[in-house]
C-alpha cells in the first residue's frame, strides 16, 4: 500500500485543503502532528480558509514535500541512505482508522485548549476596558461635581452681595427718615406755638366771624399707617413727597415681615394705590394735611 503524506492525511482527516496546505507549508511538512498543533494555534484567523499561495519550486503533497531543484545528495552517498530510506519507507504506514480517530481528538482538545485560552483572555480584556470605563466614568462625575460646586458658590456669593446691597439700601433710607425728622424738628421746635393761637377760634365773639378764609396750602402732610397685626405708626412727610416715600417708611419702621410684599390703601372711600399711585405726590393724591393708610398684603 503507498505511503499517505501529510497532506493527503489532513485531507482524509476532513480538513479543508487550503487549510491542510498551509498547515503543511508553515510546519516544513515536519509531521501530522505539527500540522495539526499549528491549525490548533491558527484556528481563528481571518485567512485560514483562504487559497495557500506556495513560493515557486514548493511542491506540497510528495512524499517529502520537498523544493524542487533541490541540490542532489553526495556521490558515494546513494548505497548508505538507501539502506535506511527502505527502512522507514517500510515502516511507514498508512493511519489506520483508529489512528485517525485519536489524531481527530487529539486536535479537538487543542482545539478546545486554545478556544478555553482565547476566552480567558477576551475576558480578561475586557475586564480591563470595564475598569478604564468605570476609571473614566468617575473622572467625569467628579469633573460634573466640582462644575456644580462652582456653581453653587458663584450662586451664594451672588445671594450674599444682593443682601447686603439691600442693607446698605435701607440703611441709607433709615438714615435719610432720621436727616428728615431732624430737619422737621428744627424746623417746628420754636414756631408751634406761636402757630397755634391763631387757629384757635375766639369762645367771646362766634357771632362776629368774617367771611370764611382762603384755602391754606399745606406743604406737609401727617400720615397714620395702621399695620398688618393692627398697630399703627405716625409719620409727617412733605406734600411733594411720592408716596413711594410712606411705603418706604413701612417696610423700615413697621414689622412686615422680610420679604412680604405688600400695598398701601385708604379705608374711606377705599382706594387701593397701585404702582402708578407710588411715583404721585401725596397731595396730588389727597393724602394732605393728613391721612390714614392701611397695609394690606398683595
Amino acid at each position: 500500500m503507498a505511503e499517505m503524506t501529510t497532506l493527503e492525511t489532513l485531507l482524509e482527516m476532513g480538513f479543508g485543503r487550503n487549510r491542510a496546505e498551509k498547515a503543511v507549508a508553515h510546519t516544513g511538512n515536519q509531521g501530522i502532528e505539527q500540522a495539526m498543533d499549528w491549525i490548533a494555534a491558527h484556528e481563528e484567523d481571518p485567512d485560514i480558509d483562504e487559497p495557500y499561495e506556495a513560493p515557486v519550486g514548493n511542491v506540497l503533497g510528495g512524499h517529502g514535500d520537498s523544493l524542487a531543484g533541490s541540490s542532489p545528495p553526495p556521490q558515494g552517498a546513494d548505497e548508505a541512505t538507501q539502506g535506511s530510506s527502505d527502512i522507514t519507507n517500510e515502516s511507514k504506514k498508512p493511519m489506520t482508522e483508529e489512528e485517525k480517530q485519536e489524531q481527530v481528538k487529539r486536535l479537538e482538545e487543542l482545539m478546545r485548549v486554545k478556544q478555553a485560552e482565547r476566552r480567558e483572555r477576551e475576558r480578561a480584556e475586557e475586564l480591563d476596558r470595564e475598569k478604564s470605563r468605570r476609571k473614566q466614568g468617575q473622572e467625569l462625575q467628579q469633573i460634573r461635581q466640582k462644575l456644580q460646586d462652582d456653581e453653587m458658590k458663584k450662586m451664594a456669593e451672588s445671594r450674599r452681595r444682593e443682601k447686603m446691597e439691600d442693607k446698605m439700601a435701607r440703611q441709607r433710607v433709615k438714615e435719610k427718615i432720621a436727616r428728615d425728622r431732624e430737619e422737621r424738628a428744627q424746623k417746628f421746635g420754636g414756631g408751634g406755638a406761636s402757630c397755634a393761637q391763631p387757629t384757635q377760634p375766639s369762645p367771646t365773639s362766634p357771632s362776629s366771624q368774617g367771611p370764611p378764609p382762603s384755602k391754606k396750602e399745606y406743604d406737609e402732610s401727617r400720615i397714620q399707617v395702621r399695620l398688618l397685626d393692627g398697630s399703627t405708626i405716625n409719620a409727617v412727610f412733605k406734600a411733594q413727597e411720592p408716596l413711594a416715600a410712606v411705603r418706604v417708611y413701612v417696610q423700615v419702621n413697621g414689622n412686615t415681615p422680610e420679604g412680604q410684599d405688600f400695598t398701601l390703601l385708604s379705608p374711606y372711600p377705599r382706594h387701593v394705590y397701585t404702582e402708578l399711585d407710588m411715583e404721585k405726590p401725596l397731595k396730588e393724591l389727597g393724602l394732605v394735611p393728613s391721612a390714614v393708610l392701611v397695609v394690606a398684603k398683595k
